[in-house]
Parts: structure tokens; sequence; C-alpha cells
């Protein structure tokens, strides 16, 4: 009889007072404040509330929303450097490779409730994501790194820099709630394997590095540009069925359905199916978004279990809005990491003072 968990399932490994994922249920909290409260707020309002505990006053937003961007632009050598990146190279893979070499020194402190080195470093980090996706877009369809956007506002700052035109006020909402939505969930597999760098006293740099390379897999973040690669694959609604029957036939996965820790809906899907219903009106992407909708109601009918809920998780439709907000999907990954940034550094900041060295121990099985 097996002693032990090769994914950890219910292996309690540690206290958190960040996020709440209730499974059972179908609910998710931020420091206690629900998810469908918190999409309508803006972003760095729940950003302040993830890092320091509380919903900001207007002057403490303020303060967050212009260190991000004083600190967003890239200086000469980090133009340099993502100019280098060869183009065929994943943008994870790019972000995962860039985000330890980025220059944090501090431009202008700011009075936070905690000024340790690992919130300017981080927030640092998290300013310069949004830049190097945008230039390493940019990149990609002319080899030119555009001019930074000095909105304020970060999602509207980040649109205008990936198409070089300005954003519309719904675009710019769907967005900031679409981040919102995954920018922490506990101890999942990114988080804790940022938890494991920091226990080994670790820069938070380095962290966030590991924290993104595994995010980028298919089974962890990477599932929204797979669920929307399917969608193209099956083509059209009325096709959806039977590609979802011959895929279970042959013990395939329909990416972006169901979710490891939830029984019942995902509470964020619940949230982003409407707005990108909403969204997705030209012709392609209402396409796109009628056959994931097709795609889940077979899953429905075909896998649900009276013990189990068989619905889409944030992953299913999120690749639908960032379709429709004109982001490629390769880029999908990466945009999950721009937000989850924010969520890794609520961790960093709650870890790193009582942090031990994560060494568990391992049944051999070997000879003797």
């Amino acid at each position: 009889m097996n002693t032990y968990s090769v994914g950890l399932d219910n292996i309690v490994v540690g206290e958190t007072a960040i996020s709440n994922v209730e499974g059972d249920s179908g609910r998710l909290s931020y420091r206690g404040h629900p998810i469908a409260e918190l999409s309508q707020r803006p972003f760095t309002q729940v950003a302040w509330l993830l890092l320091f505990g509380e919903i900001p006053g207007a002057q403490q937003e303020q303060q967050l929303a212009h260190f991000l961007m004083d600190h967003r632009d890239l200086n000469n050598d980090e133009r340099a450097l993502i100019a280098a990146v060869p183009r065929k190279t994943h943008p994870m893979s790019m972000l995962q490779g860039l985000v330890p070499l980025l220059d944090t020194n501090i431009k202008q402190h700011y009075d936070f409730p905690n000024n340790s080195e690992d919130t300017y470093t981080g927030l640092i980090i998290a300013a310069k994501i949004p830049t190097l996706i945008s230039a390493y877009r940019n990149l990609e369809l002319s080899g030119e790194l555009p001019q930074s956007s000095r909105h304020i506002d970060p999602h509207r700052a980040f649109l205008q820099n990936l198409h070089q035109q300005e954003p519309n006020d719904l675009q710019v909402a769907t967005l900031n709630a679409a981040q919102i939505l995954q920018m922490e969930h506990s101890f999942n597999a990114g988080t804790f394997a940022g938890r494991v760098a920091l226990s080994t006293a670790a820069s938070i740099q380095t962290s966030i590095s590991v924290s993104i390379g595994t995010l980028y897999g298919k089974l962890h973040g990477g599932a929204d540009q797979a669920a929307l690669d399917t969608a193209r694959m099956v083509g059209c609604p009325e096709k959806a069925e039977a590609y979802v029957a011959q895929c279970l036939d042959s013990g395939g996965r329909i990416m972006g359905m169901g979710h490891r820790e939830y029984r019942t809906v995902d509470p964020r899907a619940v949230i982003l199916k409407p707005m990108a219903r909403k969204l997705c009106i030209d012709e392609d992407s209402a396409n796109l978004m009628a056959t994931l909708e097709a795609i889940e109601a077979a899953c429905i009918k075909l896998l649900e279990k009276p013990d189990r809920q068989i619905r889409a998780n944030v992953e299913f439709y999120k690749g639908a809005v960032f379709h429709a907000l004109g982001i490629p999907s390769h880029y999908f990954t990466a945009m999950f990491a721009m937000a989850r940034c924010f969520g890794y550094i609520a961790h960093c900041l709650e870890f790193r003072p009582q942090s031990r060295l994560i060494r568990p121990a391992a049944k051999y099985i070997g000879p003797v």
C-alpha cells in the first residue's frame, strides 16, 4: 500500500492568507473577498490587496499604478537582450530566460506597507513583463522595438504597446477582469515551485522565473492555448460532439475541461464566459466561441457523473477572450504569467519570513 501521494493530493504543505480555493463549493476568494466582486475592481486595487492584505485607498492605488508605470520601460541593455532572442523562441521561454536578467534598480522609492527588497524587485519585474511581451510581439511582426505607452492604466498601456493603436474601453475592461481572475490561485504548481526556490534562499527573480517555467506546461497554464487550438481544429460547432466522442474513445483529453481543485464549476469561468460572448462578435471570434461552447456541451453530455460536474475551467474561454483582443495564441500563457506574477510576489512576501528548506522524503524502490 502506498503511503505517499505522487501529486501531493490532499497533502497540506503550508499555510496562506492570500487566497482560498474552496473546490467542493466552487468558490474562490482573495484575502476574504469573493472573486466575482474583485473582478469588477481596477487591477491595481486587487494587486495591492494581494500584496499587502487590504483594499487600498485612492492614494495607495495611484501610488502602485505610478510605480508600475515608472518602472515599465526597458533600458538599452534590456532592449538588446530581447532583440537577441531567436524569433522562434516561445514567449514563455523568453520570459523565463529574461526575468532573471532584468535591471531591478529602483528609480523612485515609495512608501509601501512592506518595503522589503523583495517587494520592490518583484514589482519592477511585474512592471516589465507586459513590456517584454508587447516588445517581443512587435519584434515578431516588424523587427522593431516600439516606444512605451505612458498610460497609467497598465492594461490600456499594454494593449496600445501591443497593437500600436488606442484600445477601446470594452477591451481594456475585459482584459482587466480576465487578468484579475488569473492573478492568484493558492498553492498551484507554479506558485509551489516558486516557494521551493525561495526555500533555498534564492532571489525573487529566480523564484518568479521558476514559476513561469512551471506555468508553461500544458497541464498548468498552457491549457488556454490548447483549448483554442482545439476549437480551431474542430472548425465549427456542428463537429464538436463527434470530435469529443472520438477523443474520449482514443483515451485523449479535452484541454480546459474540468479542474483539479473544483468538484463543481470553476467560479472564474462563470465570470469569464459571458465576457467572452460579449467580446467575440466578429465572424472568426464568434465561430470559435460557438465551437468552444459546443465542445463544453458535448463534454458535459459524455463525461459528467452524479458525483462530479464537468464544466469548462477559466482556461477554456480565456483563449477566446485573448483572441478577440488580438493576442496570438502562442502568447496566451505569457498573458497568464503577466497577471500571476503578482500572486508569485505575494507568496514570496508571505513565505520568506518563515521559510524553511523544502526537502521531502522519497520511498526508495531500487536494488539493495
